[in-house]
């Protein structure tokens, strides 16, 4: 049980520097982010209602705090670019096209800061990974 948890705790490294060499900067913020699946269409832009799936895990244990997709779930409506979710998400999704599925790496003072969010996980200073697909935005497309 050890070596497997040895192997697993190298494979997540391996899949987390290899994840970070992909990432692309997003201009005045430190949150990066990594195209999973071209989406079309419209885009998300300051002030649009969008909804979405969202998959939240912590960059240090790799554990999943929240999805959309989990039982009992369901998507994820906000408005985009006006302070409604964490920094590194409500930069990290504008200019996404519907149907696009993009991995944002949030630092933590663009999370959940210093404080963390121990209610779901999150340690002080924690780094997040969230996947986002762009579902619908109102006015101008769904899927």
């Amino acid at each position: 049980l050890a070596v497997l948890s040895a192997s697993s705790a190298f494979l997540f490294l391996v899949l987390s520097i290899t994840s970070s060499l992909a990432m692309q900067p997003l201009d005045g913020v430190a949150t990066t982010f990594e195209i999973l699946k071209q989406g079309s269409g419209p885009v998300v832009s300051k002030g649009d209602t969008v909804t979405v799936h969202a998959t939240g895990t912590v960059v240090e244990t790799g554990k999943k705090f929240w999805s959309t997709k989990d039982a009992g779930q369901k998507p994820f409506e906000y408005r985009a670019g006006v302070g409604g979710v964490i920094k590194g998400w409500d930069r990290g999704c504008l200019g996404m096209h519907l149907g696009e599925t993009r991995n944002l790496k949030i630092p933590a003072d663009e999370g959940y800061g210093n404080a963390g969010f121990p209610a779901w996980g999150i340690p002080p200073g924690g780094t997040l990974y969230f996947e986002i697909e762009v579902l619908k935005i109102a006015g101008k497309g769904e899927l």
